[in-house]
């Protein structure tokens, strides 16, 4: 239950995050507010750390294989793109297609067994969710 407590937030506060950044490239540029989001997450995870956890940075020197370190580049190219993307299609459209696009990279991730996620096996259900989602999305778009 607590999971899906913390996947609902997860998702109200991306949506959230999307609308701030978009609305902060206003008064600045796309990289300028890519860089604070990136930079201000910096400092709470540092202040996190230092409070709750502060097991060894070491850790990140001996993981294996090293392309697992790449999550802070690429969560600077879902800044950008997030903020693109609902400054040209607002934040409803642009979340429905995000989500559409999480939900089929990451079932392809759990099919193929890939980045050392366990292997699922291929089941019709969880097709044809990921096409009442695109059914979902075709439908709010029509006019």
């Amino acid at each position: 239950m607590i999971g899906i407590f913390i996947a609902l937030l997860s998702g109200a506060l991306m949506s959230l995050q999307g609308v701030f950044n978009t609305q902060v490239t206003k008064s600045t540029s796309i990289w300028v507010s890519a860089a604070w989001v990136q930079f201000s997450a910096l400092i709470i995870c540092l202040v996190a750390w230092f409070f709750c956890d502060r097991t060894s940075f070491g850790g990140i020197l001996t993981l294996e294989p090293k392309y697992l370190l790449l999550g802070g580049v690429i969560g600077a190219f879902i800044t950008y793109t997030v903020i693109k993307s609902m400054e040209s299609l607002g934040p409803a459209q642009a979340v429905m297609l995000i989500l559409a696009a999480q939900l089929i990279v990451a079932y392809l991730i759990e099919l193929f067994g890939l980045f050392g996620v366990e292997k699922a096996a291929f089941e019709w259900r969880r097709l044809l969710g990921m096409g009442i989602c695109i059914g979902g999305i075709i439908l709010f778009k029509w006019e």
